[in-house]
């Protein structure tokens, strides 16, 4: 008996070392793509993690043959300097030595990279003064704020690397913040001024990996309007005890578009992954508020979580989010595995959001609820509907206290076509309202050995 491969006729033994090839070497064609949640294929940059290289980089400028000393003195002006020379001479990298070094707000320009060496370490100052006010993005505004200690704005190819340490100096910043807040309950987070470790702003091809960036006085990275952007392996960390580190998100995302976030370990006094992108009732409109916008294409993956408020939460300053994607995690100590704030306030889309192969511990699995935090409808009249659909969540083993943790609001907002497949769920209570979500599908499910 002869055997057919693509009308040709085959002896046995021949088919047999053929089938063995393909099953070793697949062809293109029987590999399963990889999608995002809508569909489209993921482009091969998601899966490109070339680490920097940094003799591609330019001439490397060490901060210690420049006048910058590990005495504890601010070097701001020295360290600003040597960037603006790094950037005249046609660009290269600032290399900080191992050593503590002690900066207020650097703005780094085109050609322009940081590398800290193993045991290196830029120090922010705790003199808010060392941070000019000027127009930049923050909470979804727009305004006048404190810059961040490490600033890139329109810049193409920017990189920060190496094994050293980005630290904040945030306590004395974080103590402030609760002093004010026990005087006055109502202040809001940016009436305690304190400056961001990170920002990146209309940037692209960017690329952070393997620093530590911890203690920073508010957010700690923060990327707008940026695309092509890679943070791999870094550490991100601040305090919850025994002084909490208020607001110290690990990594916001405002109205950027295609963002890896992979081998990340992020333990925060807050959200560790926030989406943005502008609030107030008249967000959405492109007309009266285009500094505003949504993400698109973020894919976070093979990352622990610790301590967080949430892994990811869309919102609550949020207008579109589109093509998200949480797969390969470890949680830790989370208090929402996926949080959804819907704020009233705000017209919001939150669509396409994958979350699957999940393992550890969370407060919830699920959360949504209205966010009414410094809620102002300000000239508008009715309340702007919110929608949320096309959600995913498969494939995770969790221990949990609230399996589904969900406010039904519909005159608020509007939660449709979500799917729970193939979970093991141990929960304290499971709350499950199947008819609070349009078109819920629950596909091999068991919360404490129950099928729901």
């Amino acid at each position: 008996m002869k055997l057919l491969f693509n009308g040709v006729k085959m002896p046995p033994i021949a088919a047999l070392v053929l089938i063995s090839l393909l099953t070793i070497i697949p062809s293109v064609d029987l590999v399963a793509k990889d999608v995002f949640p809508d569909g489209t294929e993921i482009p091969a940059w998601f899966r490109d993690t070339t680490p920097v290289n940094l003799s591609r980089l330019g001439k490397q400028y060490r901060i210690t043959d420049y006048g910058v000393l590990m005495d504890g003195k601010i070097y701001t002006k020295q360290l600003q300097a040597l960037i603006d020379k790094i950037a005249a001479d046609g660009g290269g990298v600032m290399v900080i030595p191992s050593g503590t070094f002690m900066s207020g707000a650097l703005f780094f320009k085109q050609g322009t990279h940081l590398y800290l060496e193993r045991g290196a370490m830029l120090k922010g100052s705790t003199d808010i003064s060392d941070f000019p006010v000027m127009t930049t993005r923050i909470e979804g505004e727009t305004c006048k704020y404190f810059p961040a200690l490490v600033n890139a704005d329109g810049l193409d190819g920017f990189t920060i690397s190496g094994e050293g340490t980005i630290d904040g100096n945030g306590l004395p910043y974080w103590e402030a913040f609760w002093l004010r807040r026990s005087w006055n309950p109502q202040c809001t987070n940016k009436d305690e001024q304190r400056p961001r470790l990170v920002y990146i702003s209309n940037c692209k091809n960017v690329q952070i990996e393997g620093v530590n960036l911890q203690n920073s006085p508010f957010w700690t990275t923060h990327y707008y309007k940026s695309e092509n952007v890679k943070l791999l392996n870094l550490h991100i960390t601040s305090l919850y005890k025994p002084v909490r580190a208020p607001s110290t998100d690990a990594i916001d995302i405002d109205a950027c578009k295609n963002m890896l976030v992979k081998g990340c370990y992020m333990s925060v006094d807050d959200d560790a992954v926030a989406l943005k992108g502008g609030k107030g009732p008249w967000a959405d409109d492109p007309v009266k508020m285009p500094e505003n916008g949504g993400n698109e294409n973020i894919i976070i993956e093979d990352c622990t979580f610790g301590f967080c408020a949430s892994c990811v939460t869309c919102g609550s300053e949020s207008i579109y989010d589109h093509n998200i994607v949480l797969r390969r995690i470890r949680v830790d100590e989370a208090t929402n595995l996926l949080w959804l704030k819907m704020r009233p306030d705000t017209p919001q889309h939150y669509e396409y959001i994958t979350v699957e192969d999940i393992t550890g511990n969370a407060k919830n699995f699920l959360l949504v609820r209205p966010w009414t935090q410094f809620y102002d409808l300000k000239d508008r009249k009715d309340t702007p509907m919110s929608y949320s659909n096309n959600i995913v969540m498969r494939r995770i083993n969790l221990e949990c206290t609230t399996f589904f943790n969900v406010t039904p609001r519909e005159d608020q907002y509007h939660l449709k076509d979500f799917l729970f497949e193939n979970c093991t769920i141990k929960a304290q209570t499971s709350n499950y309202h199947p008819e609070y979500i349009e078109n819920l599908k629950v596909k091999n499910v068991t919360v404490n050995g129950n099928t729901i």
